[in-house]
């Protein structure tokens, strides 16, 4: 449901995922050296594409800190964007739980 040039733009990004960035913003930022070498960050493609119906997604939460050919200010900016547009209302599921779903 992005325009064009969104799409365009942002098709071949990878973002670095760390549960460091994510906990350092809830203002979780004492780790031991171990903590730091089992968290390191990831890399991840922003855009995936479903093997069977090609439908494109984003790839976006909250260890998204950082896409790599951006500086970060702009790259964080532009995750804040997605994120924004990602979980408006239309694009969001809820479950009403019933009886035997599970």
């Amino acid at each position: 449901a992005l325009d064009d040039e969104t799409k365009a733009e942002i098709e071949d990004l990878v973002c670095e995922h760390s549960l460091m960035y994510s906990r350092g913003s809830l203002g979780f930022t004492e780790y031991t050296d171990d903590e730091k070498q089992m968290f390191k960050p990831v890399l991840q493609r922003l855009v995936r594409t479903h093997p069977v119906h090609r439908r494109k997604s984003l790839y976006l939460s909250s260890h998204a800190g950082k896409i790599v050919s951006m500086s970060v200010p702009e790259g964080r900016l532009l995750l804040r964007d997605l994120n924004e547009h990602a979980t408006q209302g239309e694009f969001v599921y809820v479950h009403k739980w019933k009886l035997h779903d599970l």
